[in-house]
């Protein structure tokens, strides 16, 4: 019914490419970019190690044993001294409430916030090779500020009797905040109350 056909020599030490890009030499190259930096992409890493994206997927995953995760937004990335200094200062507070009521009430605090002038690093942009036994990157929420202008703002318990912005130019420091609050300028946050 059906022929057989004939069997093909076996082809041994053909030049050119291998048929598969998994070699032993790949996967050190790989290994080596990815420890280089590991927010590499695949085609970043594709273009750099003269592959195509499937070889390299799969020295990456297969091979390296790695997986991209994303890095995990915290607040602040603080020391544990920072941290206990933090919890230190609120328990001192909570008891000076606690002896005059009326502490809040004489308080001022301010704070500062960057207003995006381009849009940051998602949380993708951001990921990077890791294997299953090292933790998940951690990540700022505060990014560079070049290019985008500072709110300034301060406030009371009742509501926010100040606000500035600050663009590029002046440092803000110290001696910014303290010239803000001055008292040629004290005036000004008293009586901005309508905000």
């Amino acid at each position: 019914m059906f022929r057989m056909a004939p069997a093909l020599p076996k082809r041994k030490n053909i030049p050119g490419r291998p048929a598969t890009g998994v070699t032993i030499g790949n996967v050190e190259k790989i290994n080596q970019l990815v420890h280089k930096d590991r927010q590499r992409t695949i085609n970043d890493i594709a273009d750099v190690g003269d592959l195509s994206c499937g070889p390299v997927q799969a020295i990456l995953t297969s091979e390296l044993n790695t997986r991209h995760a994303s890095a995990m937004f915290v607040p602040r990335l603080l020391t544990t001294e920072q941290k206990e200094h933090g919890a230190k200062v609120c328990q001192d507070l909570r008891q000076r409430v606690a002896d005059d009521p009326s502490f809040l009430s004489s308080i001022i605090t301010g704070d500062e916030n960057g207003v995006y002038g381009y849009d940051p690093h998602t949380k993708q942009q951001s990921s990077q090779w890791k294997r299953p036994s090292s933790p998940r990157p951690e990540q700022g929420l505060q990014s560079r500020s070049s290019g985008k202008p500072m709110l300034i703002f301060f406030m009371d318990i009742h509501s926010i009797v100040h606000r500035e912005f600050v663009f590029q130019g002046p440092a803000v420091n110290r001696e910014f905040y303290c010239d803000m609050v001055s008292v040629g300028n004290y005036h000004y946050i008293n009586s901005s109350k309508s905000f």
